[in-house]
C-alpha cells in the first residue's frame, strides 16, 4: 500500500488552474498534490544573438524553488551568486520540451520567457513545471494569435511530463516525496500527445532497473501523460 492510499496507476490529484497570474501573457498553477509549480509565459520581441534575421523565434525556461518551498528554508540562488547544476538541467529540460511541440518560424523573431516557480515541493516538481508551462505558452500564443501579431499558431503539438519509480520491486506511478526518497530507481518521462518521447531521465538507486521493469514503468507513464493531456486540454476549455 502506497502511503498516500493511491493505486499503483493512480496520479496524485491534479488541478491545472490557467490564468493564475494577473500580468503573464500567459500563466498556469500546477498542482500535483501537494507539489505546487507557478508557470507563467512572457513575451519578448528580442530573441537571442544566434538567431537576430533568422525569422525564427525561440522559447526557453527558468526554473527555482522559493526558499520556504520544503521543509526547511534554503538560500536563494541569486544570494549564493550561481545557479545550481540541478536547477541548470531542469530549465533546460523544461525549454526543450517546449520547443520541440513548437513551429518557431510561425513565432517570429519574438520570444518566449518561461518562468516556473515552484511553490511547495512533494517530489515531481520538473515533470509539474512541465505540465503547467505547456499550458501557459499554448494560452500566451493564443493572446497572440488572437491579436493578429501572428499570422499561424506555433503551438504545433502538446506535451506533458510524469515521474515513475520503483519500490519493492513494484512500479508506481507519480511519485511523492516519501516515495522519491526510499525508491530503488526513479525516471523521469517527457511524452508528446501524438507518441513520441522527447526524453526519459531514469536512474536506478540499487539493482540496475531491467528491462522488465523499464516497460512497466514506460507503460504507467504513458497512462498518465495521457490522463495530464486530457486535463490541460481541459483547463484551455477543451
Amino acid at each position: 500500500m502506497r502511503p498516500s492510499g493511491r493505486r499503483a496507476d493512480q496520479l496524485r490529484e491534479i488541478s491545472l488552474v490557467p490564468g493564475y497570474a494577473k500580468y503573464a501573457e500567459g500563466s498556469c498553477l500546477a498542482r500535483f498534490g501537494d507539489t505546487h509549480v507557478l508557470c507563467t509565459a512572457s513575451l519578448d520581441e528580442r530573441v537571442p544573438p544566434f538567431l537576430r534575421n533568422t525569422g525564427k523565434g525561440w522559447v526557453t525556461a527558468e526554473y527555482g524553488m522559493l526558499p520556504r518551498s520544503t521543509h526547511t528554508r534554503t538560500d536563494r540562488e541569486a544570494a549564493k551568486g550561481r545557479q545550481s547544476g540541478r536547477t541548470q538541467e531542469i530549465q533546460r529540460l523544461i525549454g526543450r520540451s517546449l520547443r520541440s511541440v513548437c513551429d518557431l518560424t510561425a513565432l517570429g523573431e519574438r520570444q518566449f520567457k518561461i518562468d516556473c516557480d515552484v511553490l511547495q515541493a512533494d517530489g515531481g516538481t520538473r515533470t509539474a513545471a512541465i505540465t503547467g508551462a505547456w499550458v501557459a505558452l499554448r494560452l500566451a500564443c493564443d493572446r497572440l494569435l488572437s491579436e493578429k501579431q501572428i499570422a499561424r499558431h506555433p503551438v504545433s503539438g502538446q506535451v506533458a511530463a510524469v515521474s515513475c519509480g520503483i519500490i519493492s520491486g513494484a512500479a508506481l506511478l507519480d511519485l511523492d516525496y516519501a516515495e522519491d526518497s526510499t525508491a530503488h530507481a526513479d525516471a523521469n518521462f517527457v511524452l508528446t500527445a501524438d507518441g513520441g518521447v522527447i526524453e526519459v531521465q531514469a536512474t536506478a538507486e540499487a539493482d540496475p532497473i531491467t528491462e522488465g521493469q523499464f516497460q512497466a514503468l514506460f507503460a504507467l507513464a504513458r497512462k498518465g501523460i495521457g490522463e495530464l493531456l486530457a486535463l490541460q486540454r481541459a483547463a484551455l476549455g477543451g
